[in-house]
């Protein structure tokens, strides 16, 4: 049997992206079929540990180009940001998990769904990059999302706060008006990854909302490193 907080650390502390996509998917396999135990042995290592690939570069979010969807180049970036915002949110979801040691079982396992999910929105992102002619990396990516998990590394509440219901809350309000963009441009494909990343999404909101008020009972407040 495997543990959890192992293969959390694997994936967060390396830098190859099919590794941690292997890794993730595997964990929820394992999961799915009892093989996975999670009792913490070693404490968690510093935010500052985790590791991404040496590409894309990361850049100011204001310093971001702007690109319309109605060209080539501007669906490539398109596909590419929203890329990067699952590649990170994978590393969110397995950093809460990692992080903070102590909550219950369901905690952890919760965590691994939300991770195992944004791997596959990532694939079938990456799928789309592919078929452009273009690898996630390849263009530049902002460094904000990061950002939020190192400024709450020792803080579960305020992860909880900052991270599902308010960043990926307001993902919430704004993926219908992407959804729109792209039947108005025929993009079947697109439009088909946005709804699934829209269902699952709101399951992920409704999960930061239900720990954040278990955590808040609970008074956790610095259980991370």
């Amino acid at each position: 049997m495997q543990n959890i907080f192992q293969i959390a650390a694997a994936c967060l502390h390396g830098s190859d992206i099919d590794t941690k996509l292997e890794l993730t998917h595997s964990a929820w396999k394992m999961h799915r079929a009892g093989d996975l135990e999670f009792h913490s042995r070693q404490p968690p290592l510093a935010i500052a540990e985790t590791r991404f690939p040496a590409r894309p570069v990361l850049c100011d979010p204001r310093k971001m180009p702007r690109r319309k969807l109605t060209s080539p180049a501007g669906m490539l970036a398109f596909y590419h940001a929203i890329a990067h915002i699952e590649f990170v949110a994978i590393h969110l979801a397995w950093d809460i998990l990692y992080r903070f040691r102590g909550m219950p079982q369901a905690f952890y396992q919760d965590w691994l769904r939300v991770a195992h999910e944004e791997a596959q929105h990532f694939t079938l992102l990456r799928e789309q990059l592919l078929n452009r002619g273009c690898d996630y990396g390849k263009l530049s990516a902002h460094r904000g999302l990061w950002d939020v998990a190192e400024d709450t590394a020792d803080d579960l509440l305020a992860r909880l706060a900052l991270v599902p219901r308010f960043m990926e809350a307001r993902g919430l309000d704004v993926t219908p008006g992407m959804i729109d963009r792209f039947r108005q441009i025929d993009d079947q494909q697109g439009v088909a990854i946005l709804m699934r990343i829209l269902e699952d999404e709101i399951g992920h909101v409704a999960l930061g909302s239900r720990w954040f008020s278990a955590a808040d009972r609970h008074g956790e407040r610095s259980e991370g490193g």
